[in-house]
């Protein structure tokens, strides 16, 4: 076992010490009946030196949840509270999950510290009435989600690992009996807004510094300083506007963009009912649930910014609460600045200035909101220059044409394979579904794995995102 770690860049860690005393619970992983590996993400796993692991040691590490040499011997349930909906819900925490280790990233594919966590590992003392566990259809999902998002350029969260656990479980929104599983994902930390919002809640103000100076020193990658909360609250803030703005040009919505789900780091995680909308739709809406569409496709930047001023909530207690406004005031500019260089980025294509920039992302959102043509196929055309014919024949396209003269191309921008396919690669629910039917009916793996490879041709084509001033990620 320990020669499979030998890897020069297999730095285990132990940060979450210097917080675990008033922020996490230790607890043991459910002993399932059996370990079928179904996904291994080993493109994450040689970031932390884990790619070299047979199958069995993967199982025993991500299956069984042996410890990994130098992490940390226990799971820890990390605990926080959250507005679910905008209602403020002190019941929370890690109900079927927990952080089992941390390690340092590769140094030339950034050096951050990364985190194993689980979804689907068993019972926590945050697990009330729920049974811990996680369906194998729901550790898919996010299989495809992170890998589609990632592909796209959205700082997301990694699918690492899926087990399938040999139970059946029984679930309101899927036939059931279902089958279980167990999901391993690779995250820049666990740290919520949530998790500000306990110590708050419970009056810790010592504690609130404690978490702010552990997130600017291991998820910001910045010193403290005199005004943490406030260097912590800008920083979010630039990440947030950023993870926003890559939702939209993904065409991504999340579906439960509560405040327990805002990772503050600024990375994209835990994905429940999500969905790409087809078409630039506005009200487009992932959760069967949420009825009023508070979290739908066109509303989540301002989901996020509402997130945002709980965060600042919580701070008060040490910071300037004049200030702490001033900083989200900051998030409409960063936004839209965010918006438009993504944009360009999807389409492959430079501006000579701002205005240009601003004047071409208008004029083509508003041609996207007819509905008539797919957000995909919209940026597989236009990035090809085929940018003409009946699709693109209204008055409103008329108007991004006529904005996009003064675009051009970066170099390369057409260079790899997937230019020249019929197609945009996509991921709506009807390809889902197909794709978790041929697992349920047939057990058959193969269309989800050759979906992958597509995806990760599409991103290899699109190349690495520009993160936004200040990321690393």
């Amino acid at each position: 076992m320990t020669s499979a770690l030998q890897a020069d860049n297999y730095v285990p860690e132990r940060a979450i010490d210097e917080i675990a005393d008033f922020i996490a619970d230790p607890v043991n992983a459910a002993d399932f009946p059996q370990h079928i590996l179904r996904f291994r993400n080993d493109r994450a796993a040689a970031t932390v030196g884990l790619d070299r692991l047979d199958d069995a040691q993967w199982i025993t590490h991500f299956g069984r949840f042996g410890p990994l040499p130098g992490a940390q011997p226990a799971p820890l349930a990390l605990r926080y509270h959250g507005h679910q909906f905008r209602y403020y819900n002190p019941d929370l925490g890690d109900g079927r999950g927990f952080l089992f280790a941390q390690l340092r990233e590769r140094a030339e594919a950034g050096g951050r510290l990364l985190d194993l966590g689980t979804k689907g590992s068993g019972l926590t003392p945050y697990s009330r009435t729920a049974d811990g566990r996680l369906t194998l259809k729901g550790g898919v999902r996010e299989i495809l989600a992170t890998e589609m998002l990632e592909a796209l350029g959205v700082t997301t969260s990694r699918s690492f690992s899926l087990i399938e656990t040999g139970e059946q479980l029984v679930r309101g929104d899927e036939p059931s009996p279902t089958r279980s599983a167990v999901l391993v994902r690779l995250s820049h930390g666990h740290i919520r807004i949530g998790s500000f919002q306990r110590l708050a809640y419970r009056g810790e103000t010592e504690n609130i510094a404690r978490l702010a100076d552990y997130c600017l020193r291991y998820l910001l990658d910045m010193p403290p300083g005199d005004n943490a909360a406030l260097t912590l609250l800008a920083a979010m803030v630039e990440r947030a506007a950023d993870l926003a703005a890559s939702y939209m040009v993904a065409g991504f919505v999340h579906g439960v963009l509560n405040s327990d789900n805002i990772n503050i780091s600024g990375e994209s995680f835990d994905y429940g009912p999500w969905r790409f909308t087809p078409y630039w739709t506005p009200g487009f809406t992932a959760a069967y649930f949420d009825q009023t569409g508070l979290y739908a496709f066109a509303r989540q930047p301002e989901a996020i910014h509402w997130n945002l001023v709980q965060l600042a909530r919580s701070l008060i207690s040490i910071a300037d609460q004049d200030a702490l406004i001033a900083i989200l005031q900051r998030y409409a500019d960063i936004y839209e600045q965010r918006l438009i260089a993504r944009f360009l980025w999807r389409l492959g294509h430079d501006a000579p200035d701002m205005a240009a920039a601003r004047a071409f992302v208008i004029a083509a959102v508003e041609a996207l909101r007819e509905g008539e043509v797919p957000i995909d196929r919209f940026f597989f055309d236009w990035r090809r220059g085929q940018r003409s014919g009946s699709l693109y024949g209204s008055e409103a396209w008329d108007k991004a044409r006529e904005a996009a003269a003064a675009l051009t191309l970066r170099p390369g921008a057409l260079d790899h394979a997937y230019w020249q396919g019929d197609g945009p690669c996509s991921m709506h629910i009807d390809e889902v579904e197909a794709l978790w039917a041929a697992i349920d009916s047939g057990d058959d793996w193969a269309p989800l794995m050759a979906k992958i490879a597509a995806i990760r041709a599409m991103g290899a084509a699109h190349g690495r995102a520009a993160p936004a001033k200040g990321l690393t990620s």
